[in-house]
């Protein structure tokens, strides 16, 4: 029987790492303009990493729609995070400070985080959003090095920031973590990074429970294939035109499809809900 062809979704291209927003084509939708804020997060601060682009870009751009200002940590695409700044000072009239550097590094999280609080006096929610995957296609051509460095930028990240933040997070705070489809249904090609997620998971859960007496919530999304630089700076070209078309709506989703579940549960609406996971994946059945 012969193999049936993948539908072309994408055009065939390829960045280096961490890759451009303002490269990619077509460009990830990251707003949706007939959306009106409603002031959910009025007067509140957010800290984003990743918040430069892809969902991290969505999320600082509905969050600052909705009244908070926004403090983002970046490692070096320059000119993703002054478009975004740009996006949330001009558009939608609140403040955006940008921090660069590698979250991979204890020193970098806690002097990143304390910028931002001096900047803005509080941290109310927390987005742990920023990650890397390789491809490989098989565990032995994972290198101690790559095992490190995904580890490093996907969960160590995570302990570094909160840890620091939460000497500024008040009570009734938010804490958000990206996980990702892959930490419930494994990924062949991105093992070391599918571990990284289903620590994540294991992160958050955990830490909800922690924070329980200081009434700080703790909650996570898992995407399914969105449409970001990370596709175009991990995946090679081909791979890259039909990325998304395995999931059960047949197309990667936008970054603006995913960025209200972020801001669902930085918000009172989700005041009675911790340790939970949400899943914004295509219609990817998930069980765990």
């Amino acid at each position: 029987m012969q193999k049936k062809q993948k539908k072309q979704l994408h055009k065939p291209q390829h960045q280096n790492r961490p890759g451009l927003q303002t490269k990619m084509q077509p460009q990830p939708v990251f707003n949706n303009p007939s959306v009106r804020g409603s002031g959910k997060l009025a007067n509140k601060v957010a800290l984003i990493t990743g918040g430069d682009s892809g969902i991290g870009r969505a999320i600082a751009c509905l969050f600052a729609k909705e009244g908070a200002d926004i403090g983002v940590l970046y490692l070096n695409e320059h000119e993703d995070a002054k478009e975004t700044k740009r996006i949330i000072e001009e558009d939608f009239g609140q403040k955006c400070f940008l921090v660069s550097g590698d979250i991979g590094k204890e020193a970098f999280c806690a002097s990143a985080v304390k910028k931002i609080a001096k900047q803005f006096n509080t941290i109310d929610i927390l987005v742990n959003n920023a990650a890397i995957h390789y491809e490989k296609d098989s565990i032995k051509d994972v290198s101690a090095k790559q095992l490190l460095k995904t580890f490093e930028t996907n969960v160590f990240s995570v302990f570094y920031i909160t840890k620091a933040a939460l000497d500024f997070i008040p009570e009734g705070g938010s804490i958000i973590n990206t996980a990702s489809v892959t930490a419930y249904r494994g990924s062949a090609k991105i093992i070391d990074y599918a571990a990284t997620k289903g620590a994540i998971v294991s992160f958050t859960r955990s830490l909800s429970a922690n924070l329980l007496d200081k009434k700080i919530r703790v909650n996570a999304v898992a995407p399914g294939p969105i449409w970001t630089p990370l596709i175009v700076s991990s995946f090679d070209p081909k791979k890259v035109t039909t990325f998304g078309s395995e999931s059960p709506m047949k197309r990667a989703g936008q970054p603006v499809e995913v960025a209200p579940c972020y801001l669902f549960l930085a918000s009172s609406d989700s005041s009675y809900i911790t340790g939970q996971v949400l899943h914004p994946n295509g219609g990817e059945i998930i069980n765990g």
